[in-house]
């Protein structure tokens, strides 16, 4: 949430419409919106003003768990930037209740 409230407004709600397209459309969101990159990790593909915000996700049954964000993205997304979702996941699924973000 510290990464999403700095972002400049439109970026805010050009992401913010991104995960509700996501919320929406589940595991049926596709490129451009959306890819798969490995290792049950997705991203949510976000430009604005040449920036390339990626956002870095992956479903938990019906539920989509965001586990990284802020990649800028040149060509590929880099291994260091998916093995830490990767391992964000695990320890999601481990306990799934201790790693949920509720909005108050």
């Amino acid at each position: 949430m510290e990464w999403f409230e700095r972002l400049p407004q439109k970026a805010q709600d050009k992401c913010y419409l991104r995960l509700v397209r996501l919320r929406e459309m589940g595991h049926e969101l596709r490129r451009p919106e959306a890819d798969f990159l490995r290792d049950g990790i997705y991203e949510l593909r976000v430009s604005l003003g040449g920036v390339h915000h990626r956002i870095l996700y992956f479903f938990h049954g019906a539920m989509a768990a965001v586990v990284s964000h802020g990649i800028v993205k040149e060509r590929v997304i880099p291994p260091k930037e998916i093995d830490p979702a990767v391992e964000r996941k695990q320890r999601f699924e481990a306990n799934p209740a201790k790693h949920t973000y509720e909005e108050a």
